[in-house]
């Protein structure tokens, strides 16, 4: 079985798991309600997106 020579570092194994994180959606404000919403998406409260009624309730 290999073992490696030399013991990881801290620094290498913490560059090798930056990538292992939580991350925050981005959330903007609906211009029509006000309601936090995701970006690029049709906002869950009132149905609209860029403006319009896209789904109506």
């Amino acid at each position: 079985m290999a073992v490696p020579f030399r013991r990881t570092s801290k620094t290498k194994k913490r560059q090798r798991r930056t990538h292992l994180k939580l991350r925050v959606p981005g959330m903007v404000e609906c211009p029509e309600c006000g309601e936090m919403k995701l970006s690029h998406r049709v906002c869950k409260s009132c149905g609209a997106y860029k403006g319009r009624d896209v789904v109506s309730k």
